[in-house]
């Protein structure tokens, strides 16, 4: 028999992304999946149109908008099958999605988590932003993707269809195996939301893990559904989240270097909002330093916690750029990952 997975679908208000993309869900192939919907206090009638048009899901009330980590962390309690799928309400799959990440998974014991390609649910030809042909971060810490450099998005032409090992896989849609949760926890409670799966995947890393891109499963992504990408709310937890990410996940003192350097580049940031004009950015950046330097206490407990079973670790340099990103985006104009000539 196949092994067992669970599908984990976190919800809040997404009754449309429901009705629409669960059936094609539930029509995986592959013989032992379950599907759990986690509901974070949705008041939209999801839970009523799960219950009655999908008898199958199952339903778990939280009761309350705990964000993606807690909603996830929480949810997780309730899963003990081998592997679990993080899988966004917004995603739509075809029927064979799931068994290539499976059997993956079966070939290597220390791989902990396995991306699929995502391509944009709305031009289906493209990588989408939330992964797309698998994660990686540059010197400095900053994330990007195999077929997406910050907003340039590289057409689908069979360019990343190796598998390969990767640094980060998207929280979208990505298979977990739950004996490394187990071990070493999923996500940070006190992100609420961005930035999760990269810590989540880092520590895996640092613990001897790999996180691996699978480009023979293909979903469809639509993006954007929860907060949008002006919205201060996000700007603020992507700053704040991304500080705490690198201080923790980096060996000391490499860890306060980077941090410094971060800082100094989210100024640069602040600068250019400041001459478009975009004060709330400005705002929130401000916002998320001035709570960082208050909770480096907390984040520095968090790190022991987080690494107390691994007393020494190095960053597996494997899929990170020795370069910086956003120089060559920004400063060069480079606009495809293939252009990295990696």
């Amino acid at each position: 028999m196949e092994p067992a997975v669970t599908i984990l679908i976190l919800n809040w208000n997404g009754k449309s992304f429901l009705e629409k993309f669960l059936p094609s869900v539930l029509a995986t192939d592959y013989s032992n999946f379950q599907v759990l919907l986690a509901d974070n206090g949705s008041t939209d009638d999801s839970v009523a149109l799960v219950s009655s048009a999908f008898p199958k899901v199952k339903v778990l009330e939280l009761g309350q908008n705990w964000g993606f980590t807690t909603g996830n962390n929480k949810a997780l309690e309730q899963i003990d099958t081998p592997y679990f799928v993080l899988l966004n309400s917004d995603v739509e799959v075809d029927s064979g999605w799931l068994r290539p990440l499976v059997e993956m998974a079966e070939t290597d014991p220390n791989i902990a988590s396995i991306q699929p390609k995502i391509r944009q649910y709305n031009r289906k030809t493209a990588f989408e932003y939330a992964g797309a042909a698998g994660g990686w971060i540059d010197r400095f810490g900053y994330p990007f993707c195999q077929g997406r450099i910050f907003e340039d998005f590289e057409e689908d032409e069979g360019q990343y269809d190796r598998p390969a090992e990767i640094f980060w896989a998207t929280g979208a849609c990505c298979l977990v195996r739950k004996s490394v949760t187990d071990r070493i926890g999923l996500f940070e409670d006190r992100f609420f939301a961005h930035w999760e799966e990269i810590d989540f995947c880092w520590r895996a890393r640092n613990y001897g893990y790999k996180i691996m891109y699978c480009p023979s499963s293909v979903v469809y992504h639509v993006g954007g559904g929860t907060l949008k990408k002006e919205n201060p709310r996000k700007t603020f937890l992507n700053a704040h989240n991304s500080l705490a990410t690198l201080l923790m996940n980096y060996p000391m003192p490499q860890a306060l270097i980077k941090v410094y350097i971060r800082l100094v580049l989210d100024g640069v940031w602040a600068a250019k909002a400041l001459t478009a004009g975009e004060f709330k950015t400005i705002l929130a950046i401000l916002k998320s330093h001035w709570s960082f330097f208050f909770e480096i206490p907390f984040w520095l407990k968090r790190r022991r916690q987080k690494y107390r079973d691994l007393k020494n670790f190095t960053v597996n340099k494997t899929a990170v750029y020795q370069g910086s990103i956003v120089w060559k985006h920004f400063g060069r104009g480079l606009k495809k990952f293939s252009e990295l000539g990696l």
